[in-house]
């Protein structure tokens, strides 16, 4: 029997402001010292009062509306009662039936997004409500003695509850996801929103930016939705990719197996690449909702909404379709430039620095899709290679948009041929020297003086004869086999351009050479 997938995320976001949700102690908790960044709200101590914080409130609007949801004029907060030992106060103040945003969608396009062909899928997205994060467990295993002085061998937890009370947005799509790849394209889209909205940082690895799945498999054709498990502890991108396709394979081997999908919560263990079973799933009714009785109901004025609404910035799919048209990119490399906003603002920074009055050498608005291709290139190949190679990302490049614009301006004056700029390029990565400033420094500056060139040119000729013999014969790459020898011989440093002229200048001088003998023996008409 063929199966569908149905997949539904669930995705938390932590809001990029200054202090927690209800209380003023500040929300940087990553580098804070455990339970330094605590106050009695945080601790949910008895008389703590919570005040909302405005600006979370404000980036949550800002999201529902760039995914086009419904803004609704009255809203409010509920408390949702669980008894885990990271939720400080016994229950979590988050949104139950009134969220701050609902009923939008987002469109994912491209080529393997759809199987029938269609240009884009929609994916519905159900509600954007706001809550408060958790304290965070540390557990430490035993059973070998370790632990802190000898204390505990069988094992202990802490909580730090910096964390505890830190705006938490949670993005709940509709069940419209049928395939892995489909979920990875949704959260790398959300990924990509949230950042260029600049509500949060989404740093995945920092637990910014945290996925649940609900997965689910139904009869292919059927119409109701079969049983479904809630995926937890994925942690990358590739992590809820892996997670989803171990998901459904188990599912399918349990039903062809005649068993049943149980509800439950499970935790995917990246080291062994499975699903593993934590509890059963809860039911809304298990947590006990009830209205906030200690924050008044919110009103949101249509009047703000228009405000945020307009405020909006430019987002990767209409900053995608601009870079196209004004700088005649490829689709592939204006998505690339796009995917996040670090690398599309460092672009048209380094951009706005080569292009027109600000270009070292002169170049026009007429060379713009030249110039903006050249720089995708070496963004998307040199420079991307050494941010990888150090698990850096663009923002924080030792090369700014200014290194990279005076690099490429050296290349067209002619003081830097594409070889040398690519190691001038390494040693501005590594140093944080300048460009110019390599170059002083290293004589590394491109050779043009024809008279400098020819010795080599000599050398490589007189070292490779069966390269001449070649070109003699007509095989013109033999040429280019030879500038190569010249561009060793110079270090690189020869204008590459100039060595192949002169380079065939002296292998035509050498045939006339060798063919003058001949000419001396005909005799006269």
């Amino acid at each position: 029997m063929q199966y569908e997938t149905v997949i539904g995320l669930e995705v938390h976001v932590q809001l990029d402001t200054r202090s927690k949700m209800f209380c003023g102690c500040p929300a940087d908790y990553q580098a804070a010292a455990p339970n330094t960044r605590a106050c009695p709200v945080c601790l949910g101590l008895p008389g703590a009062l919570p005040v909302i914080n405005r600006r979370a409130v404000e980036y949550t609007v800002m999201t529902g509306l760039a995914l086009h949801c419904q803004i609704p004029a009255f809203t409010k907060f509920d408390r949702k009662n669980y008894p885990y030992p990271d939720l400080m106060k016994g229950y979590q103040i988050s949104q139950y039936d009134l969220p701050l945003a609902q009923e939008g969608y987002l469109d994912l396009a491209g080529d393997d997004v759809s199987s029938d062909g269609a240009a884009f899928v929609r994916i519905g997205v159900e509600r954007v409500h706001l809550e408060e994060d958790v304290a965070k467990m540390q557990h430490f295993p035993g059973g070998d003695g370790a632990g802190d002085g000898g204390y505990a061998p069988g094992g202990y937890s802490l909580v730090d509850v910096n964390r505890s009370g830190v705006p938490l947005m949670e993005i709940v799509s509709k069940p419209d996801l049928r395939s892995p790849e489909q979920a990875r394209q949704y959260l790398t889209a959300l990924h990509s929103l949230v950042q260029y909205l600049g509500v949060s940082t989404a740093n995945m690895q920092d637990g910014n930016f945290r996925c649940d799945a609900n997965v689910s498999i139904r009869p292919l054709g059927s119409a109701a939705y079969g049983t479904r498990t809630e995926v937890k502890n994925m942690n990358s991108l590739r992590a809820v990719y892996q997670a989803l396709e171990y998901e459904v394979a188990r599912q399918q081997r349990v039903i062809a197996d005649g068993g049943q999908v149980a509800q439950e919560t499970r935790g995917w263990v990246e080291e062994r690449g499975v699903t593993v079973s934590q509890r059963s799933k809860e039911y809304a009714h298990d947590y006990r909702y009830f209205p906030e009785p200690d924050l008044p109901p919110l009103r949101i004025g249509a009047g703000w909404v228009s405000e945020l609404q307009a405020a909006l910035p430019e987002l990767a799919p209409q900053r995608k379709a601009r870079f196209q048209a004004d700088y005649g990119l490829s689709d592939y490399d204006a998505a690339l430039l796009t995917g996040t906003r670090a690398t599309a603002d460092y672009f048209e920074d380094t951009l706005a620095l080569r292009d027109g009055d600000g270009d070292s050498d002169g170049a026009g608005a007429g060379d713009r899709p030249a110039i903006a291709k050249e720089i995708a290139n070496w963004m998307l190949g040199d420079l991307s290679r050494l941010l990888n190679q150090n698990h850096c990302d663009i923002a924080d490049s030792p090369v700014a948009p200014q290194g990279l614009a005076e690099l490429l301006g050296l290349i067209a004056d002619g003081t830097l041929s594409t070889s040398l700029a690519k190691t001038v390029l390494e040693e501005m990565y590594a140093t944080g020297d300048s460009a110019d400033a390599i170059v002083a420094d290293k004589g590394l500056a491109q050779i043009s003086d024809a008279g400098a060139i020819e010795a080599a040119v000599a050398e490589a000729i007189a070292a490779n004869p069966k390269a001449v013999a070649d070109y003699r014969s007509g095989k013109a790459n033999a040429a280019r086999f030879l500038m190569g020898q010249v561009m060793r011989l110079t270090k690189g440093q020869a204008q590459p351009e100039l060595a192949l002229c002169l380079i065939e200048d002296a292998l035509a001088q050498d045939a006339l050479v060798q063919d003058a003998p001949a000419a001396a023996d005909s005799p006269n008409p």
